[in-house]
């Protein structure tokens, strides 16, 4: 398969999301110690997860990293568990890469494409595999998300200077 053929590109990492059954600690990391700026919070019970969202980096190039802990420990999805809870990576066509990736034989978590903390389009790939979709995470939760034309044309701008 060439790049030619795939009808989207995985520009770059957009989050790393981490859990903790309280992200006092977290916090302490890696807004204190790490020194990296809250721009926002998230909480939302249908996902079980109260995230205060943290940025390092700068413009096109900032990565998010989400600090969370679950609302209800004893709920599922239990987003401090695994510790690293997920990767979040941009991507140009979210559409055109779900329905393709699908074609794969990906297998994509329940909710679709959907607005997520950070107010872009996203889905998640399943950490698992299964019988009719056998492509997962291999035990990785990614989340697949939009790229504002802003982050696709810096990305094309770095990548034609190389």
């Amino acid at each position: 398969m060439t790049s030619a053929q795939r009808p989207f590109r995985i520009l770059g990492v957009q989050q790393i999301a981490v859990g903790a059954a309280d992200k006092g600690a977290l916090r302490h990391l890696w807004v204190d110690l790490f020194g990296l700026e809250v721009t926002g919070a998230f909480r939302s019970e249908r996902e079980n997860v109260d995230e205060d969202i943290a940025v390092a980096g700068a413009g096109a190039f900032a990565v998010e990293v989400d600090l969370m802990q679950p609302i209800d420990p004893d709920k599922r999805p239990k987003v401090h568990e695994p510790a690293l809870n997920h990767v979040g990576l941009w991507v140009d066509d979210l559409a055109a890469a779900v329905t393709w990736l699908m074609g794969q034989g990906v297998r994509f978590t329940p909710g679709g494409i959907r607005a997520g903390a950070a107010g872009h389009d996203v889905c998640f790939i399943h950490p698992k595999g299964s019988e009719s979709a056998p492509v997962g995470g291999q035990g990785v939760l990614i989340e697949l998300v939009q790229a504002p034309p802003g982050v696709i044309e810096a990305f094309a701008t770095i990548a034609a200077a190389t």
